[in-house]
This record gives C-alpha cells, sequence and structure tokens, in this order.
C-alpha cells in the first residue's frame, strides 16, 4: 500500500497516517521521455508521490532534484529519484520508459529484440515491487514490448497494457482541427491498430462537433475534408515522429501529456476511453495480438475494448496490422 496521510497533515510533515490514502506513479527510465511523463504527471497534479527509477544514479538524482525544487509552483507532491528498483514499491501505477536505444543502421525489429530482452530483465522485479500496480508500456515498438511483457510477467491482460496511438490520436485531432478551424477538444478521432506504420484512422466513426466527419461541409474559413485531404493528414501523422525525431533526436513532450491523461484516467477511475495498446479477445475475430483499439480505463486498468463502427476497408486494414504484427511476434518466439 503507498503512504498514507491525514488530511490535517498534509504540508506540515507530521508522518503517515491511515485515514486516507494517496497516490503513486513509478516511472521507469530517467531519460527524455521518462522525465518529461514524471514533469507532466506532476504539473497536472496526476499523483501525490512520483517516484523515478533509473539505473544511472547520478542521472535520476539530479532529476528528481531538479523537478523537486519546482513543487512549489505545481500541485502537492513528493518526488523521489533512485537506482534502487524498491522506490517503485507499492506504486499505483508503473510507466516503462526504459528500453533499448537504436543505434545507427539497426533495424527496428533488431531494436524489438534488445528492448524485449530488458524487458525480461526489469519486469519481474517491478512486478515483485508492485504487484497490484497498473503497468503502461511506453517504449518502442510498443505493441510488440506490450505483448511480450505480458507472456514475461504473467499478469492478466487488464494490468498492462501499451500506452498504444493514444499520441497518434491526438495529433490525429490537432490536424483536423488545423484544417477545419475547430477547436481540438471538439474533434472525435481515433488512430487504431499497430503503433507504426501500419496504423490508420477510422473515419467512418469520426466527428466533429456532433456532424460526423464524412458529413463535414467545412466552413468560411476552410473547406471540406475530402478523401485527399483526408489521406494526406492520415500520412502526416505517421510520419510525425520521424520528422520530429530527425529535427531534435527524440519526442517527448507530447508521449509525455499522452502518458499523464493515461495515468489519469487510471489513477481518477475516470472511465476514459483513449486507444490503448491491450491483448484483444476475439474482438472483431482477432485475438491473442496487441494492438490499439478505442478503449475504457479505469482503476483497474484497460477494462475493455469498444467495438467501434468500421467501414469494410477499415476493417481489413485492422486485420493487416494485427497479421504484421503477428508475424513480427512469431519471430521472436511469442
Amino acid at each position: 500500500m503507498s503512504e498514507t496521510y491525514d488530511s490535517d497533515d498534509v504540508g506540515r510533515g507530521t508522518g503517515p497516517t491511515p485515514d486516507r490514502r494517496t497516490t503513486k506513479l513509478a516511472v521507469v527510465g530517467a531519460g527524455a521521455v521518462g522525465a518529461t511523463v514524471a514533469y507532466a504527471a506532476l504539473m497536472r497534479g496526476a499523483a501525490r508521490t512520483v517516484a523515478l527509477y533509473d539505473i544511472d544514479k547520478a542521472k535520476v538524482e539530479a532529476e528528481a532534484a531538479d523537478l523537486g525544487h519546482g513543487i512549489q509552483f505545481m500541485p502537492m507532491a513528493e518526488v523521489v529519484g533512485s537506482n534502487d528498483i524498491a522506490v517503485c514499491a507499492d506504486a499505483d501505477v508503473v510507466v516503462v520508459t526504459a528500453g533499448a536505444k537504436q543505434k545507427p543502421g539497426q533495424t527496428r525489429l533488431d531494436l524489438a529484440e534488445a528492448t524485449i530482452a530488458l524487458t525480461r530483465m526489469i519486469l519481474p522485479p517491478l512486478v515483485e515491487q508492485a504487484p497490484n500496480a497498473i503497468f503502461v508500456m511506453i517504449t518502442n515498438p510498443v505493441d510488440i514490448v506490450t505483448y511480450a511483457a505480458l507472456k514475461i510477467s504473467g499478469l492478466p491482460r487488464a494490468q498492462l497494457f501499451g500506452s498504444g496511438t493514444v499520441l497518434d490520436s491526438s495529433r490525429l485531432r490537432y490536424l483536423i482541427s488545423q484544417h477545419t478551424g475547430v477547436a481540438v477538444q471538439n474533434v472525435h478521432a481515433y488512430m487504431v491498430g499497430e503503433h507504426g506504420d501500419s496504423e490508420f484512422p477510422l473515419w467512418a466513426s469520426a466527428s466533429i462537433g456532433g456532424v460526423p466527419l464524412p458529413d463535414w461541409r467545412g466552413t468560411r474559413s476552410s473547406g471540406p475534408l475530402t478523401p485527399e485531404i483526408r489521406e494526406g493528414i492520415a500520412r502526416e501523422v505517421i510520419e510525425s515522429a520521424y520528422k520530429i525525431i530527425a529535427g531534435k533526436g527524440a519526442t517527448n513532450y507530447a508521449v509525455a501529456l499522452a502518458a499523464s491523461r493515461i495515468i489519469e484516467a487510471i489513477l481518477k477511475d475516470e472511465r476514459r476511453v483513449l486507444p490503448v495498446s491491450s491483448l484483444l479477445d476475439d474482438y472483431y475475430g482477432i485475438s491473442d495480438i496487441c494492438l490499439s483499439v478505442p478503449t475504457v480505463l479505469g482503476r483497474t486498468g484497460a477494462e475493455r475494448e469498444l467495438e467501434v463502427p468500421m467501414s469494410s476497408d477499415e476493417m481489413a486494414k485492422l486485420h493487416r496490422s494485427a497479421e504484421a504484427l503477428k508475424a513480427v511476434a512469431r519471430r521472436f518466439g511469442f
């Protein structure tokens, strides 16, 4: 159990009492993504305690100190950082960002192999430290790593899942918003499938302010979303990460915000629908592979997938994405 504090003691430092349970987030990996996830979660007040774990002692302690120095300007929280995995003990949510770094000339499959090997080492002791936590995998290639992590850990499918296409869907909504001139909060659309080159948008179920996207006729400042424009938007979503990595070396801000949204949905038991990568079981005939579809998230994790309407073309793309991922999983012996 995480530490609990009496409401009168918060901020006084008088120590724990059994009157009020607080929340603990553990972030594994203090690199660009991990540190930014911790920062975003703190800024949003997602958890009362944020613990950073990394094997690099100097790095993780420095990141924790830098974050802690800004607590005055954030919702009240405690930040701890350590190279001792015990810092993750009794976490409510564990976000795994640690993964193998891609080397020049290394293929995506090579990266997956190295990251799965790392997952084999770090996941069992993490589960031992926080057996009741909800585990969120962010390390790429996230679908295969999530599938491998489920096999390695033996955790129930609801308790461990990947960040999937939550960020990709945010990119999609942003680009639709930019074209239509409608606030991104009023755009509802999902990218689904693999978090990668075979992902695609669900245009059939998308809407703008309650208007089905295929029926959108545009405004004075923008025209309709023609098939050509939609194709261009989908292509830009898929290529976004490549462009950002080419320009700055990594993506970290938007993925950290996406992760913090997942964390909040879990800790606040929001039952929010987000397209995370979970193990499917007869989802439109697809089973035994992790890929992203709209999923209800709450305190028990990935509670259930929604069978959103799809066109025949979208259904075919989803099955192709699943088969591509299954081929990779088989290559690694899963």
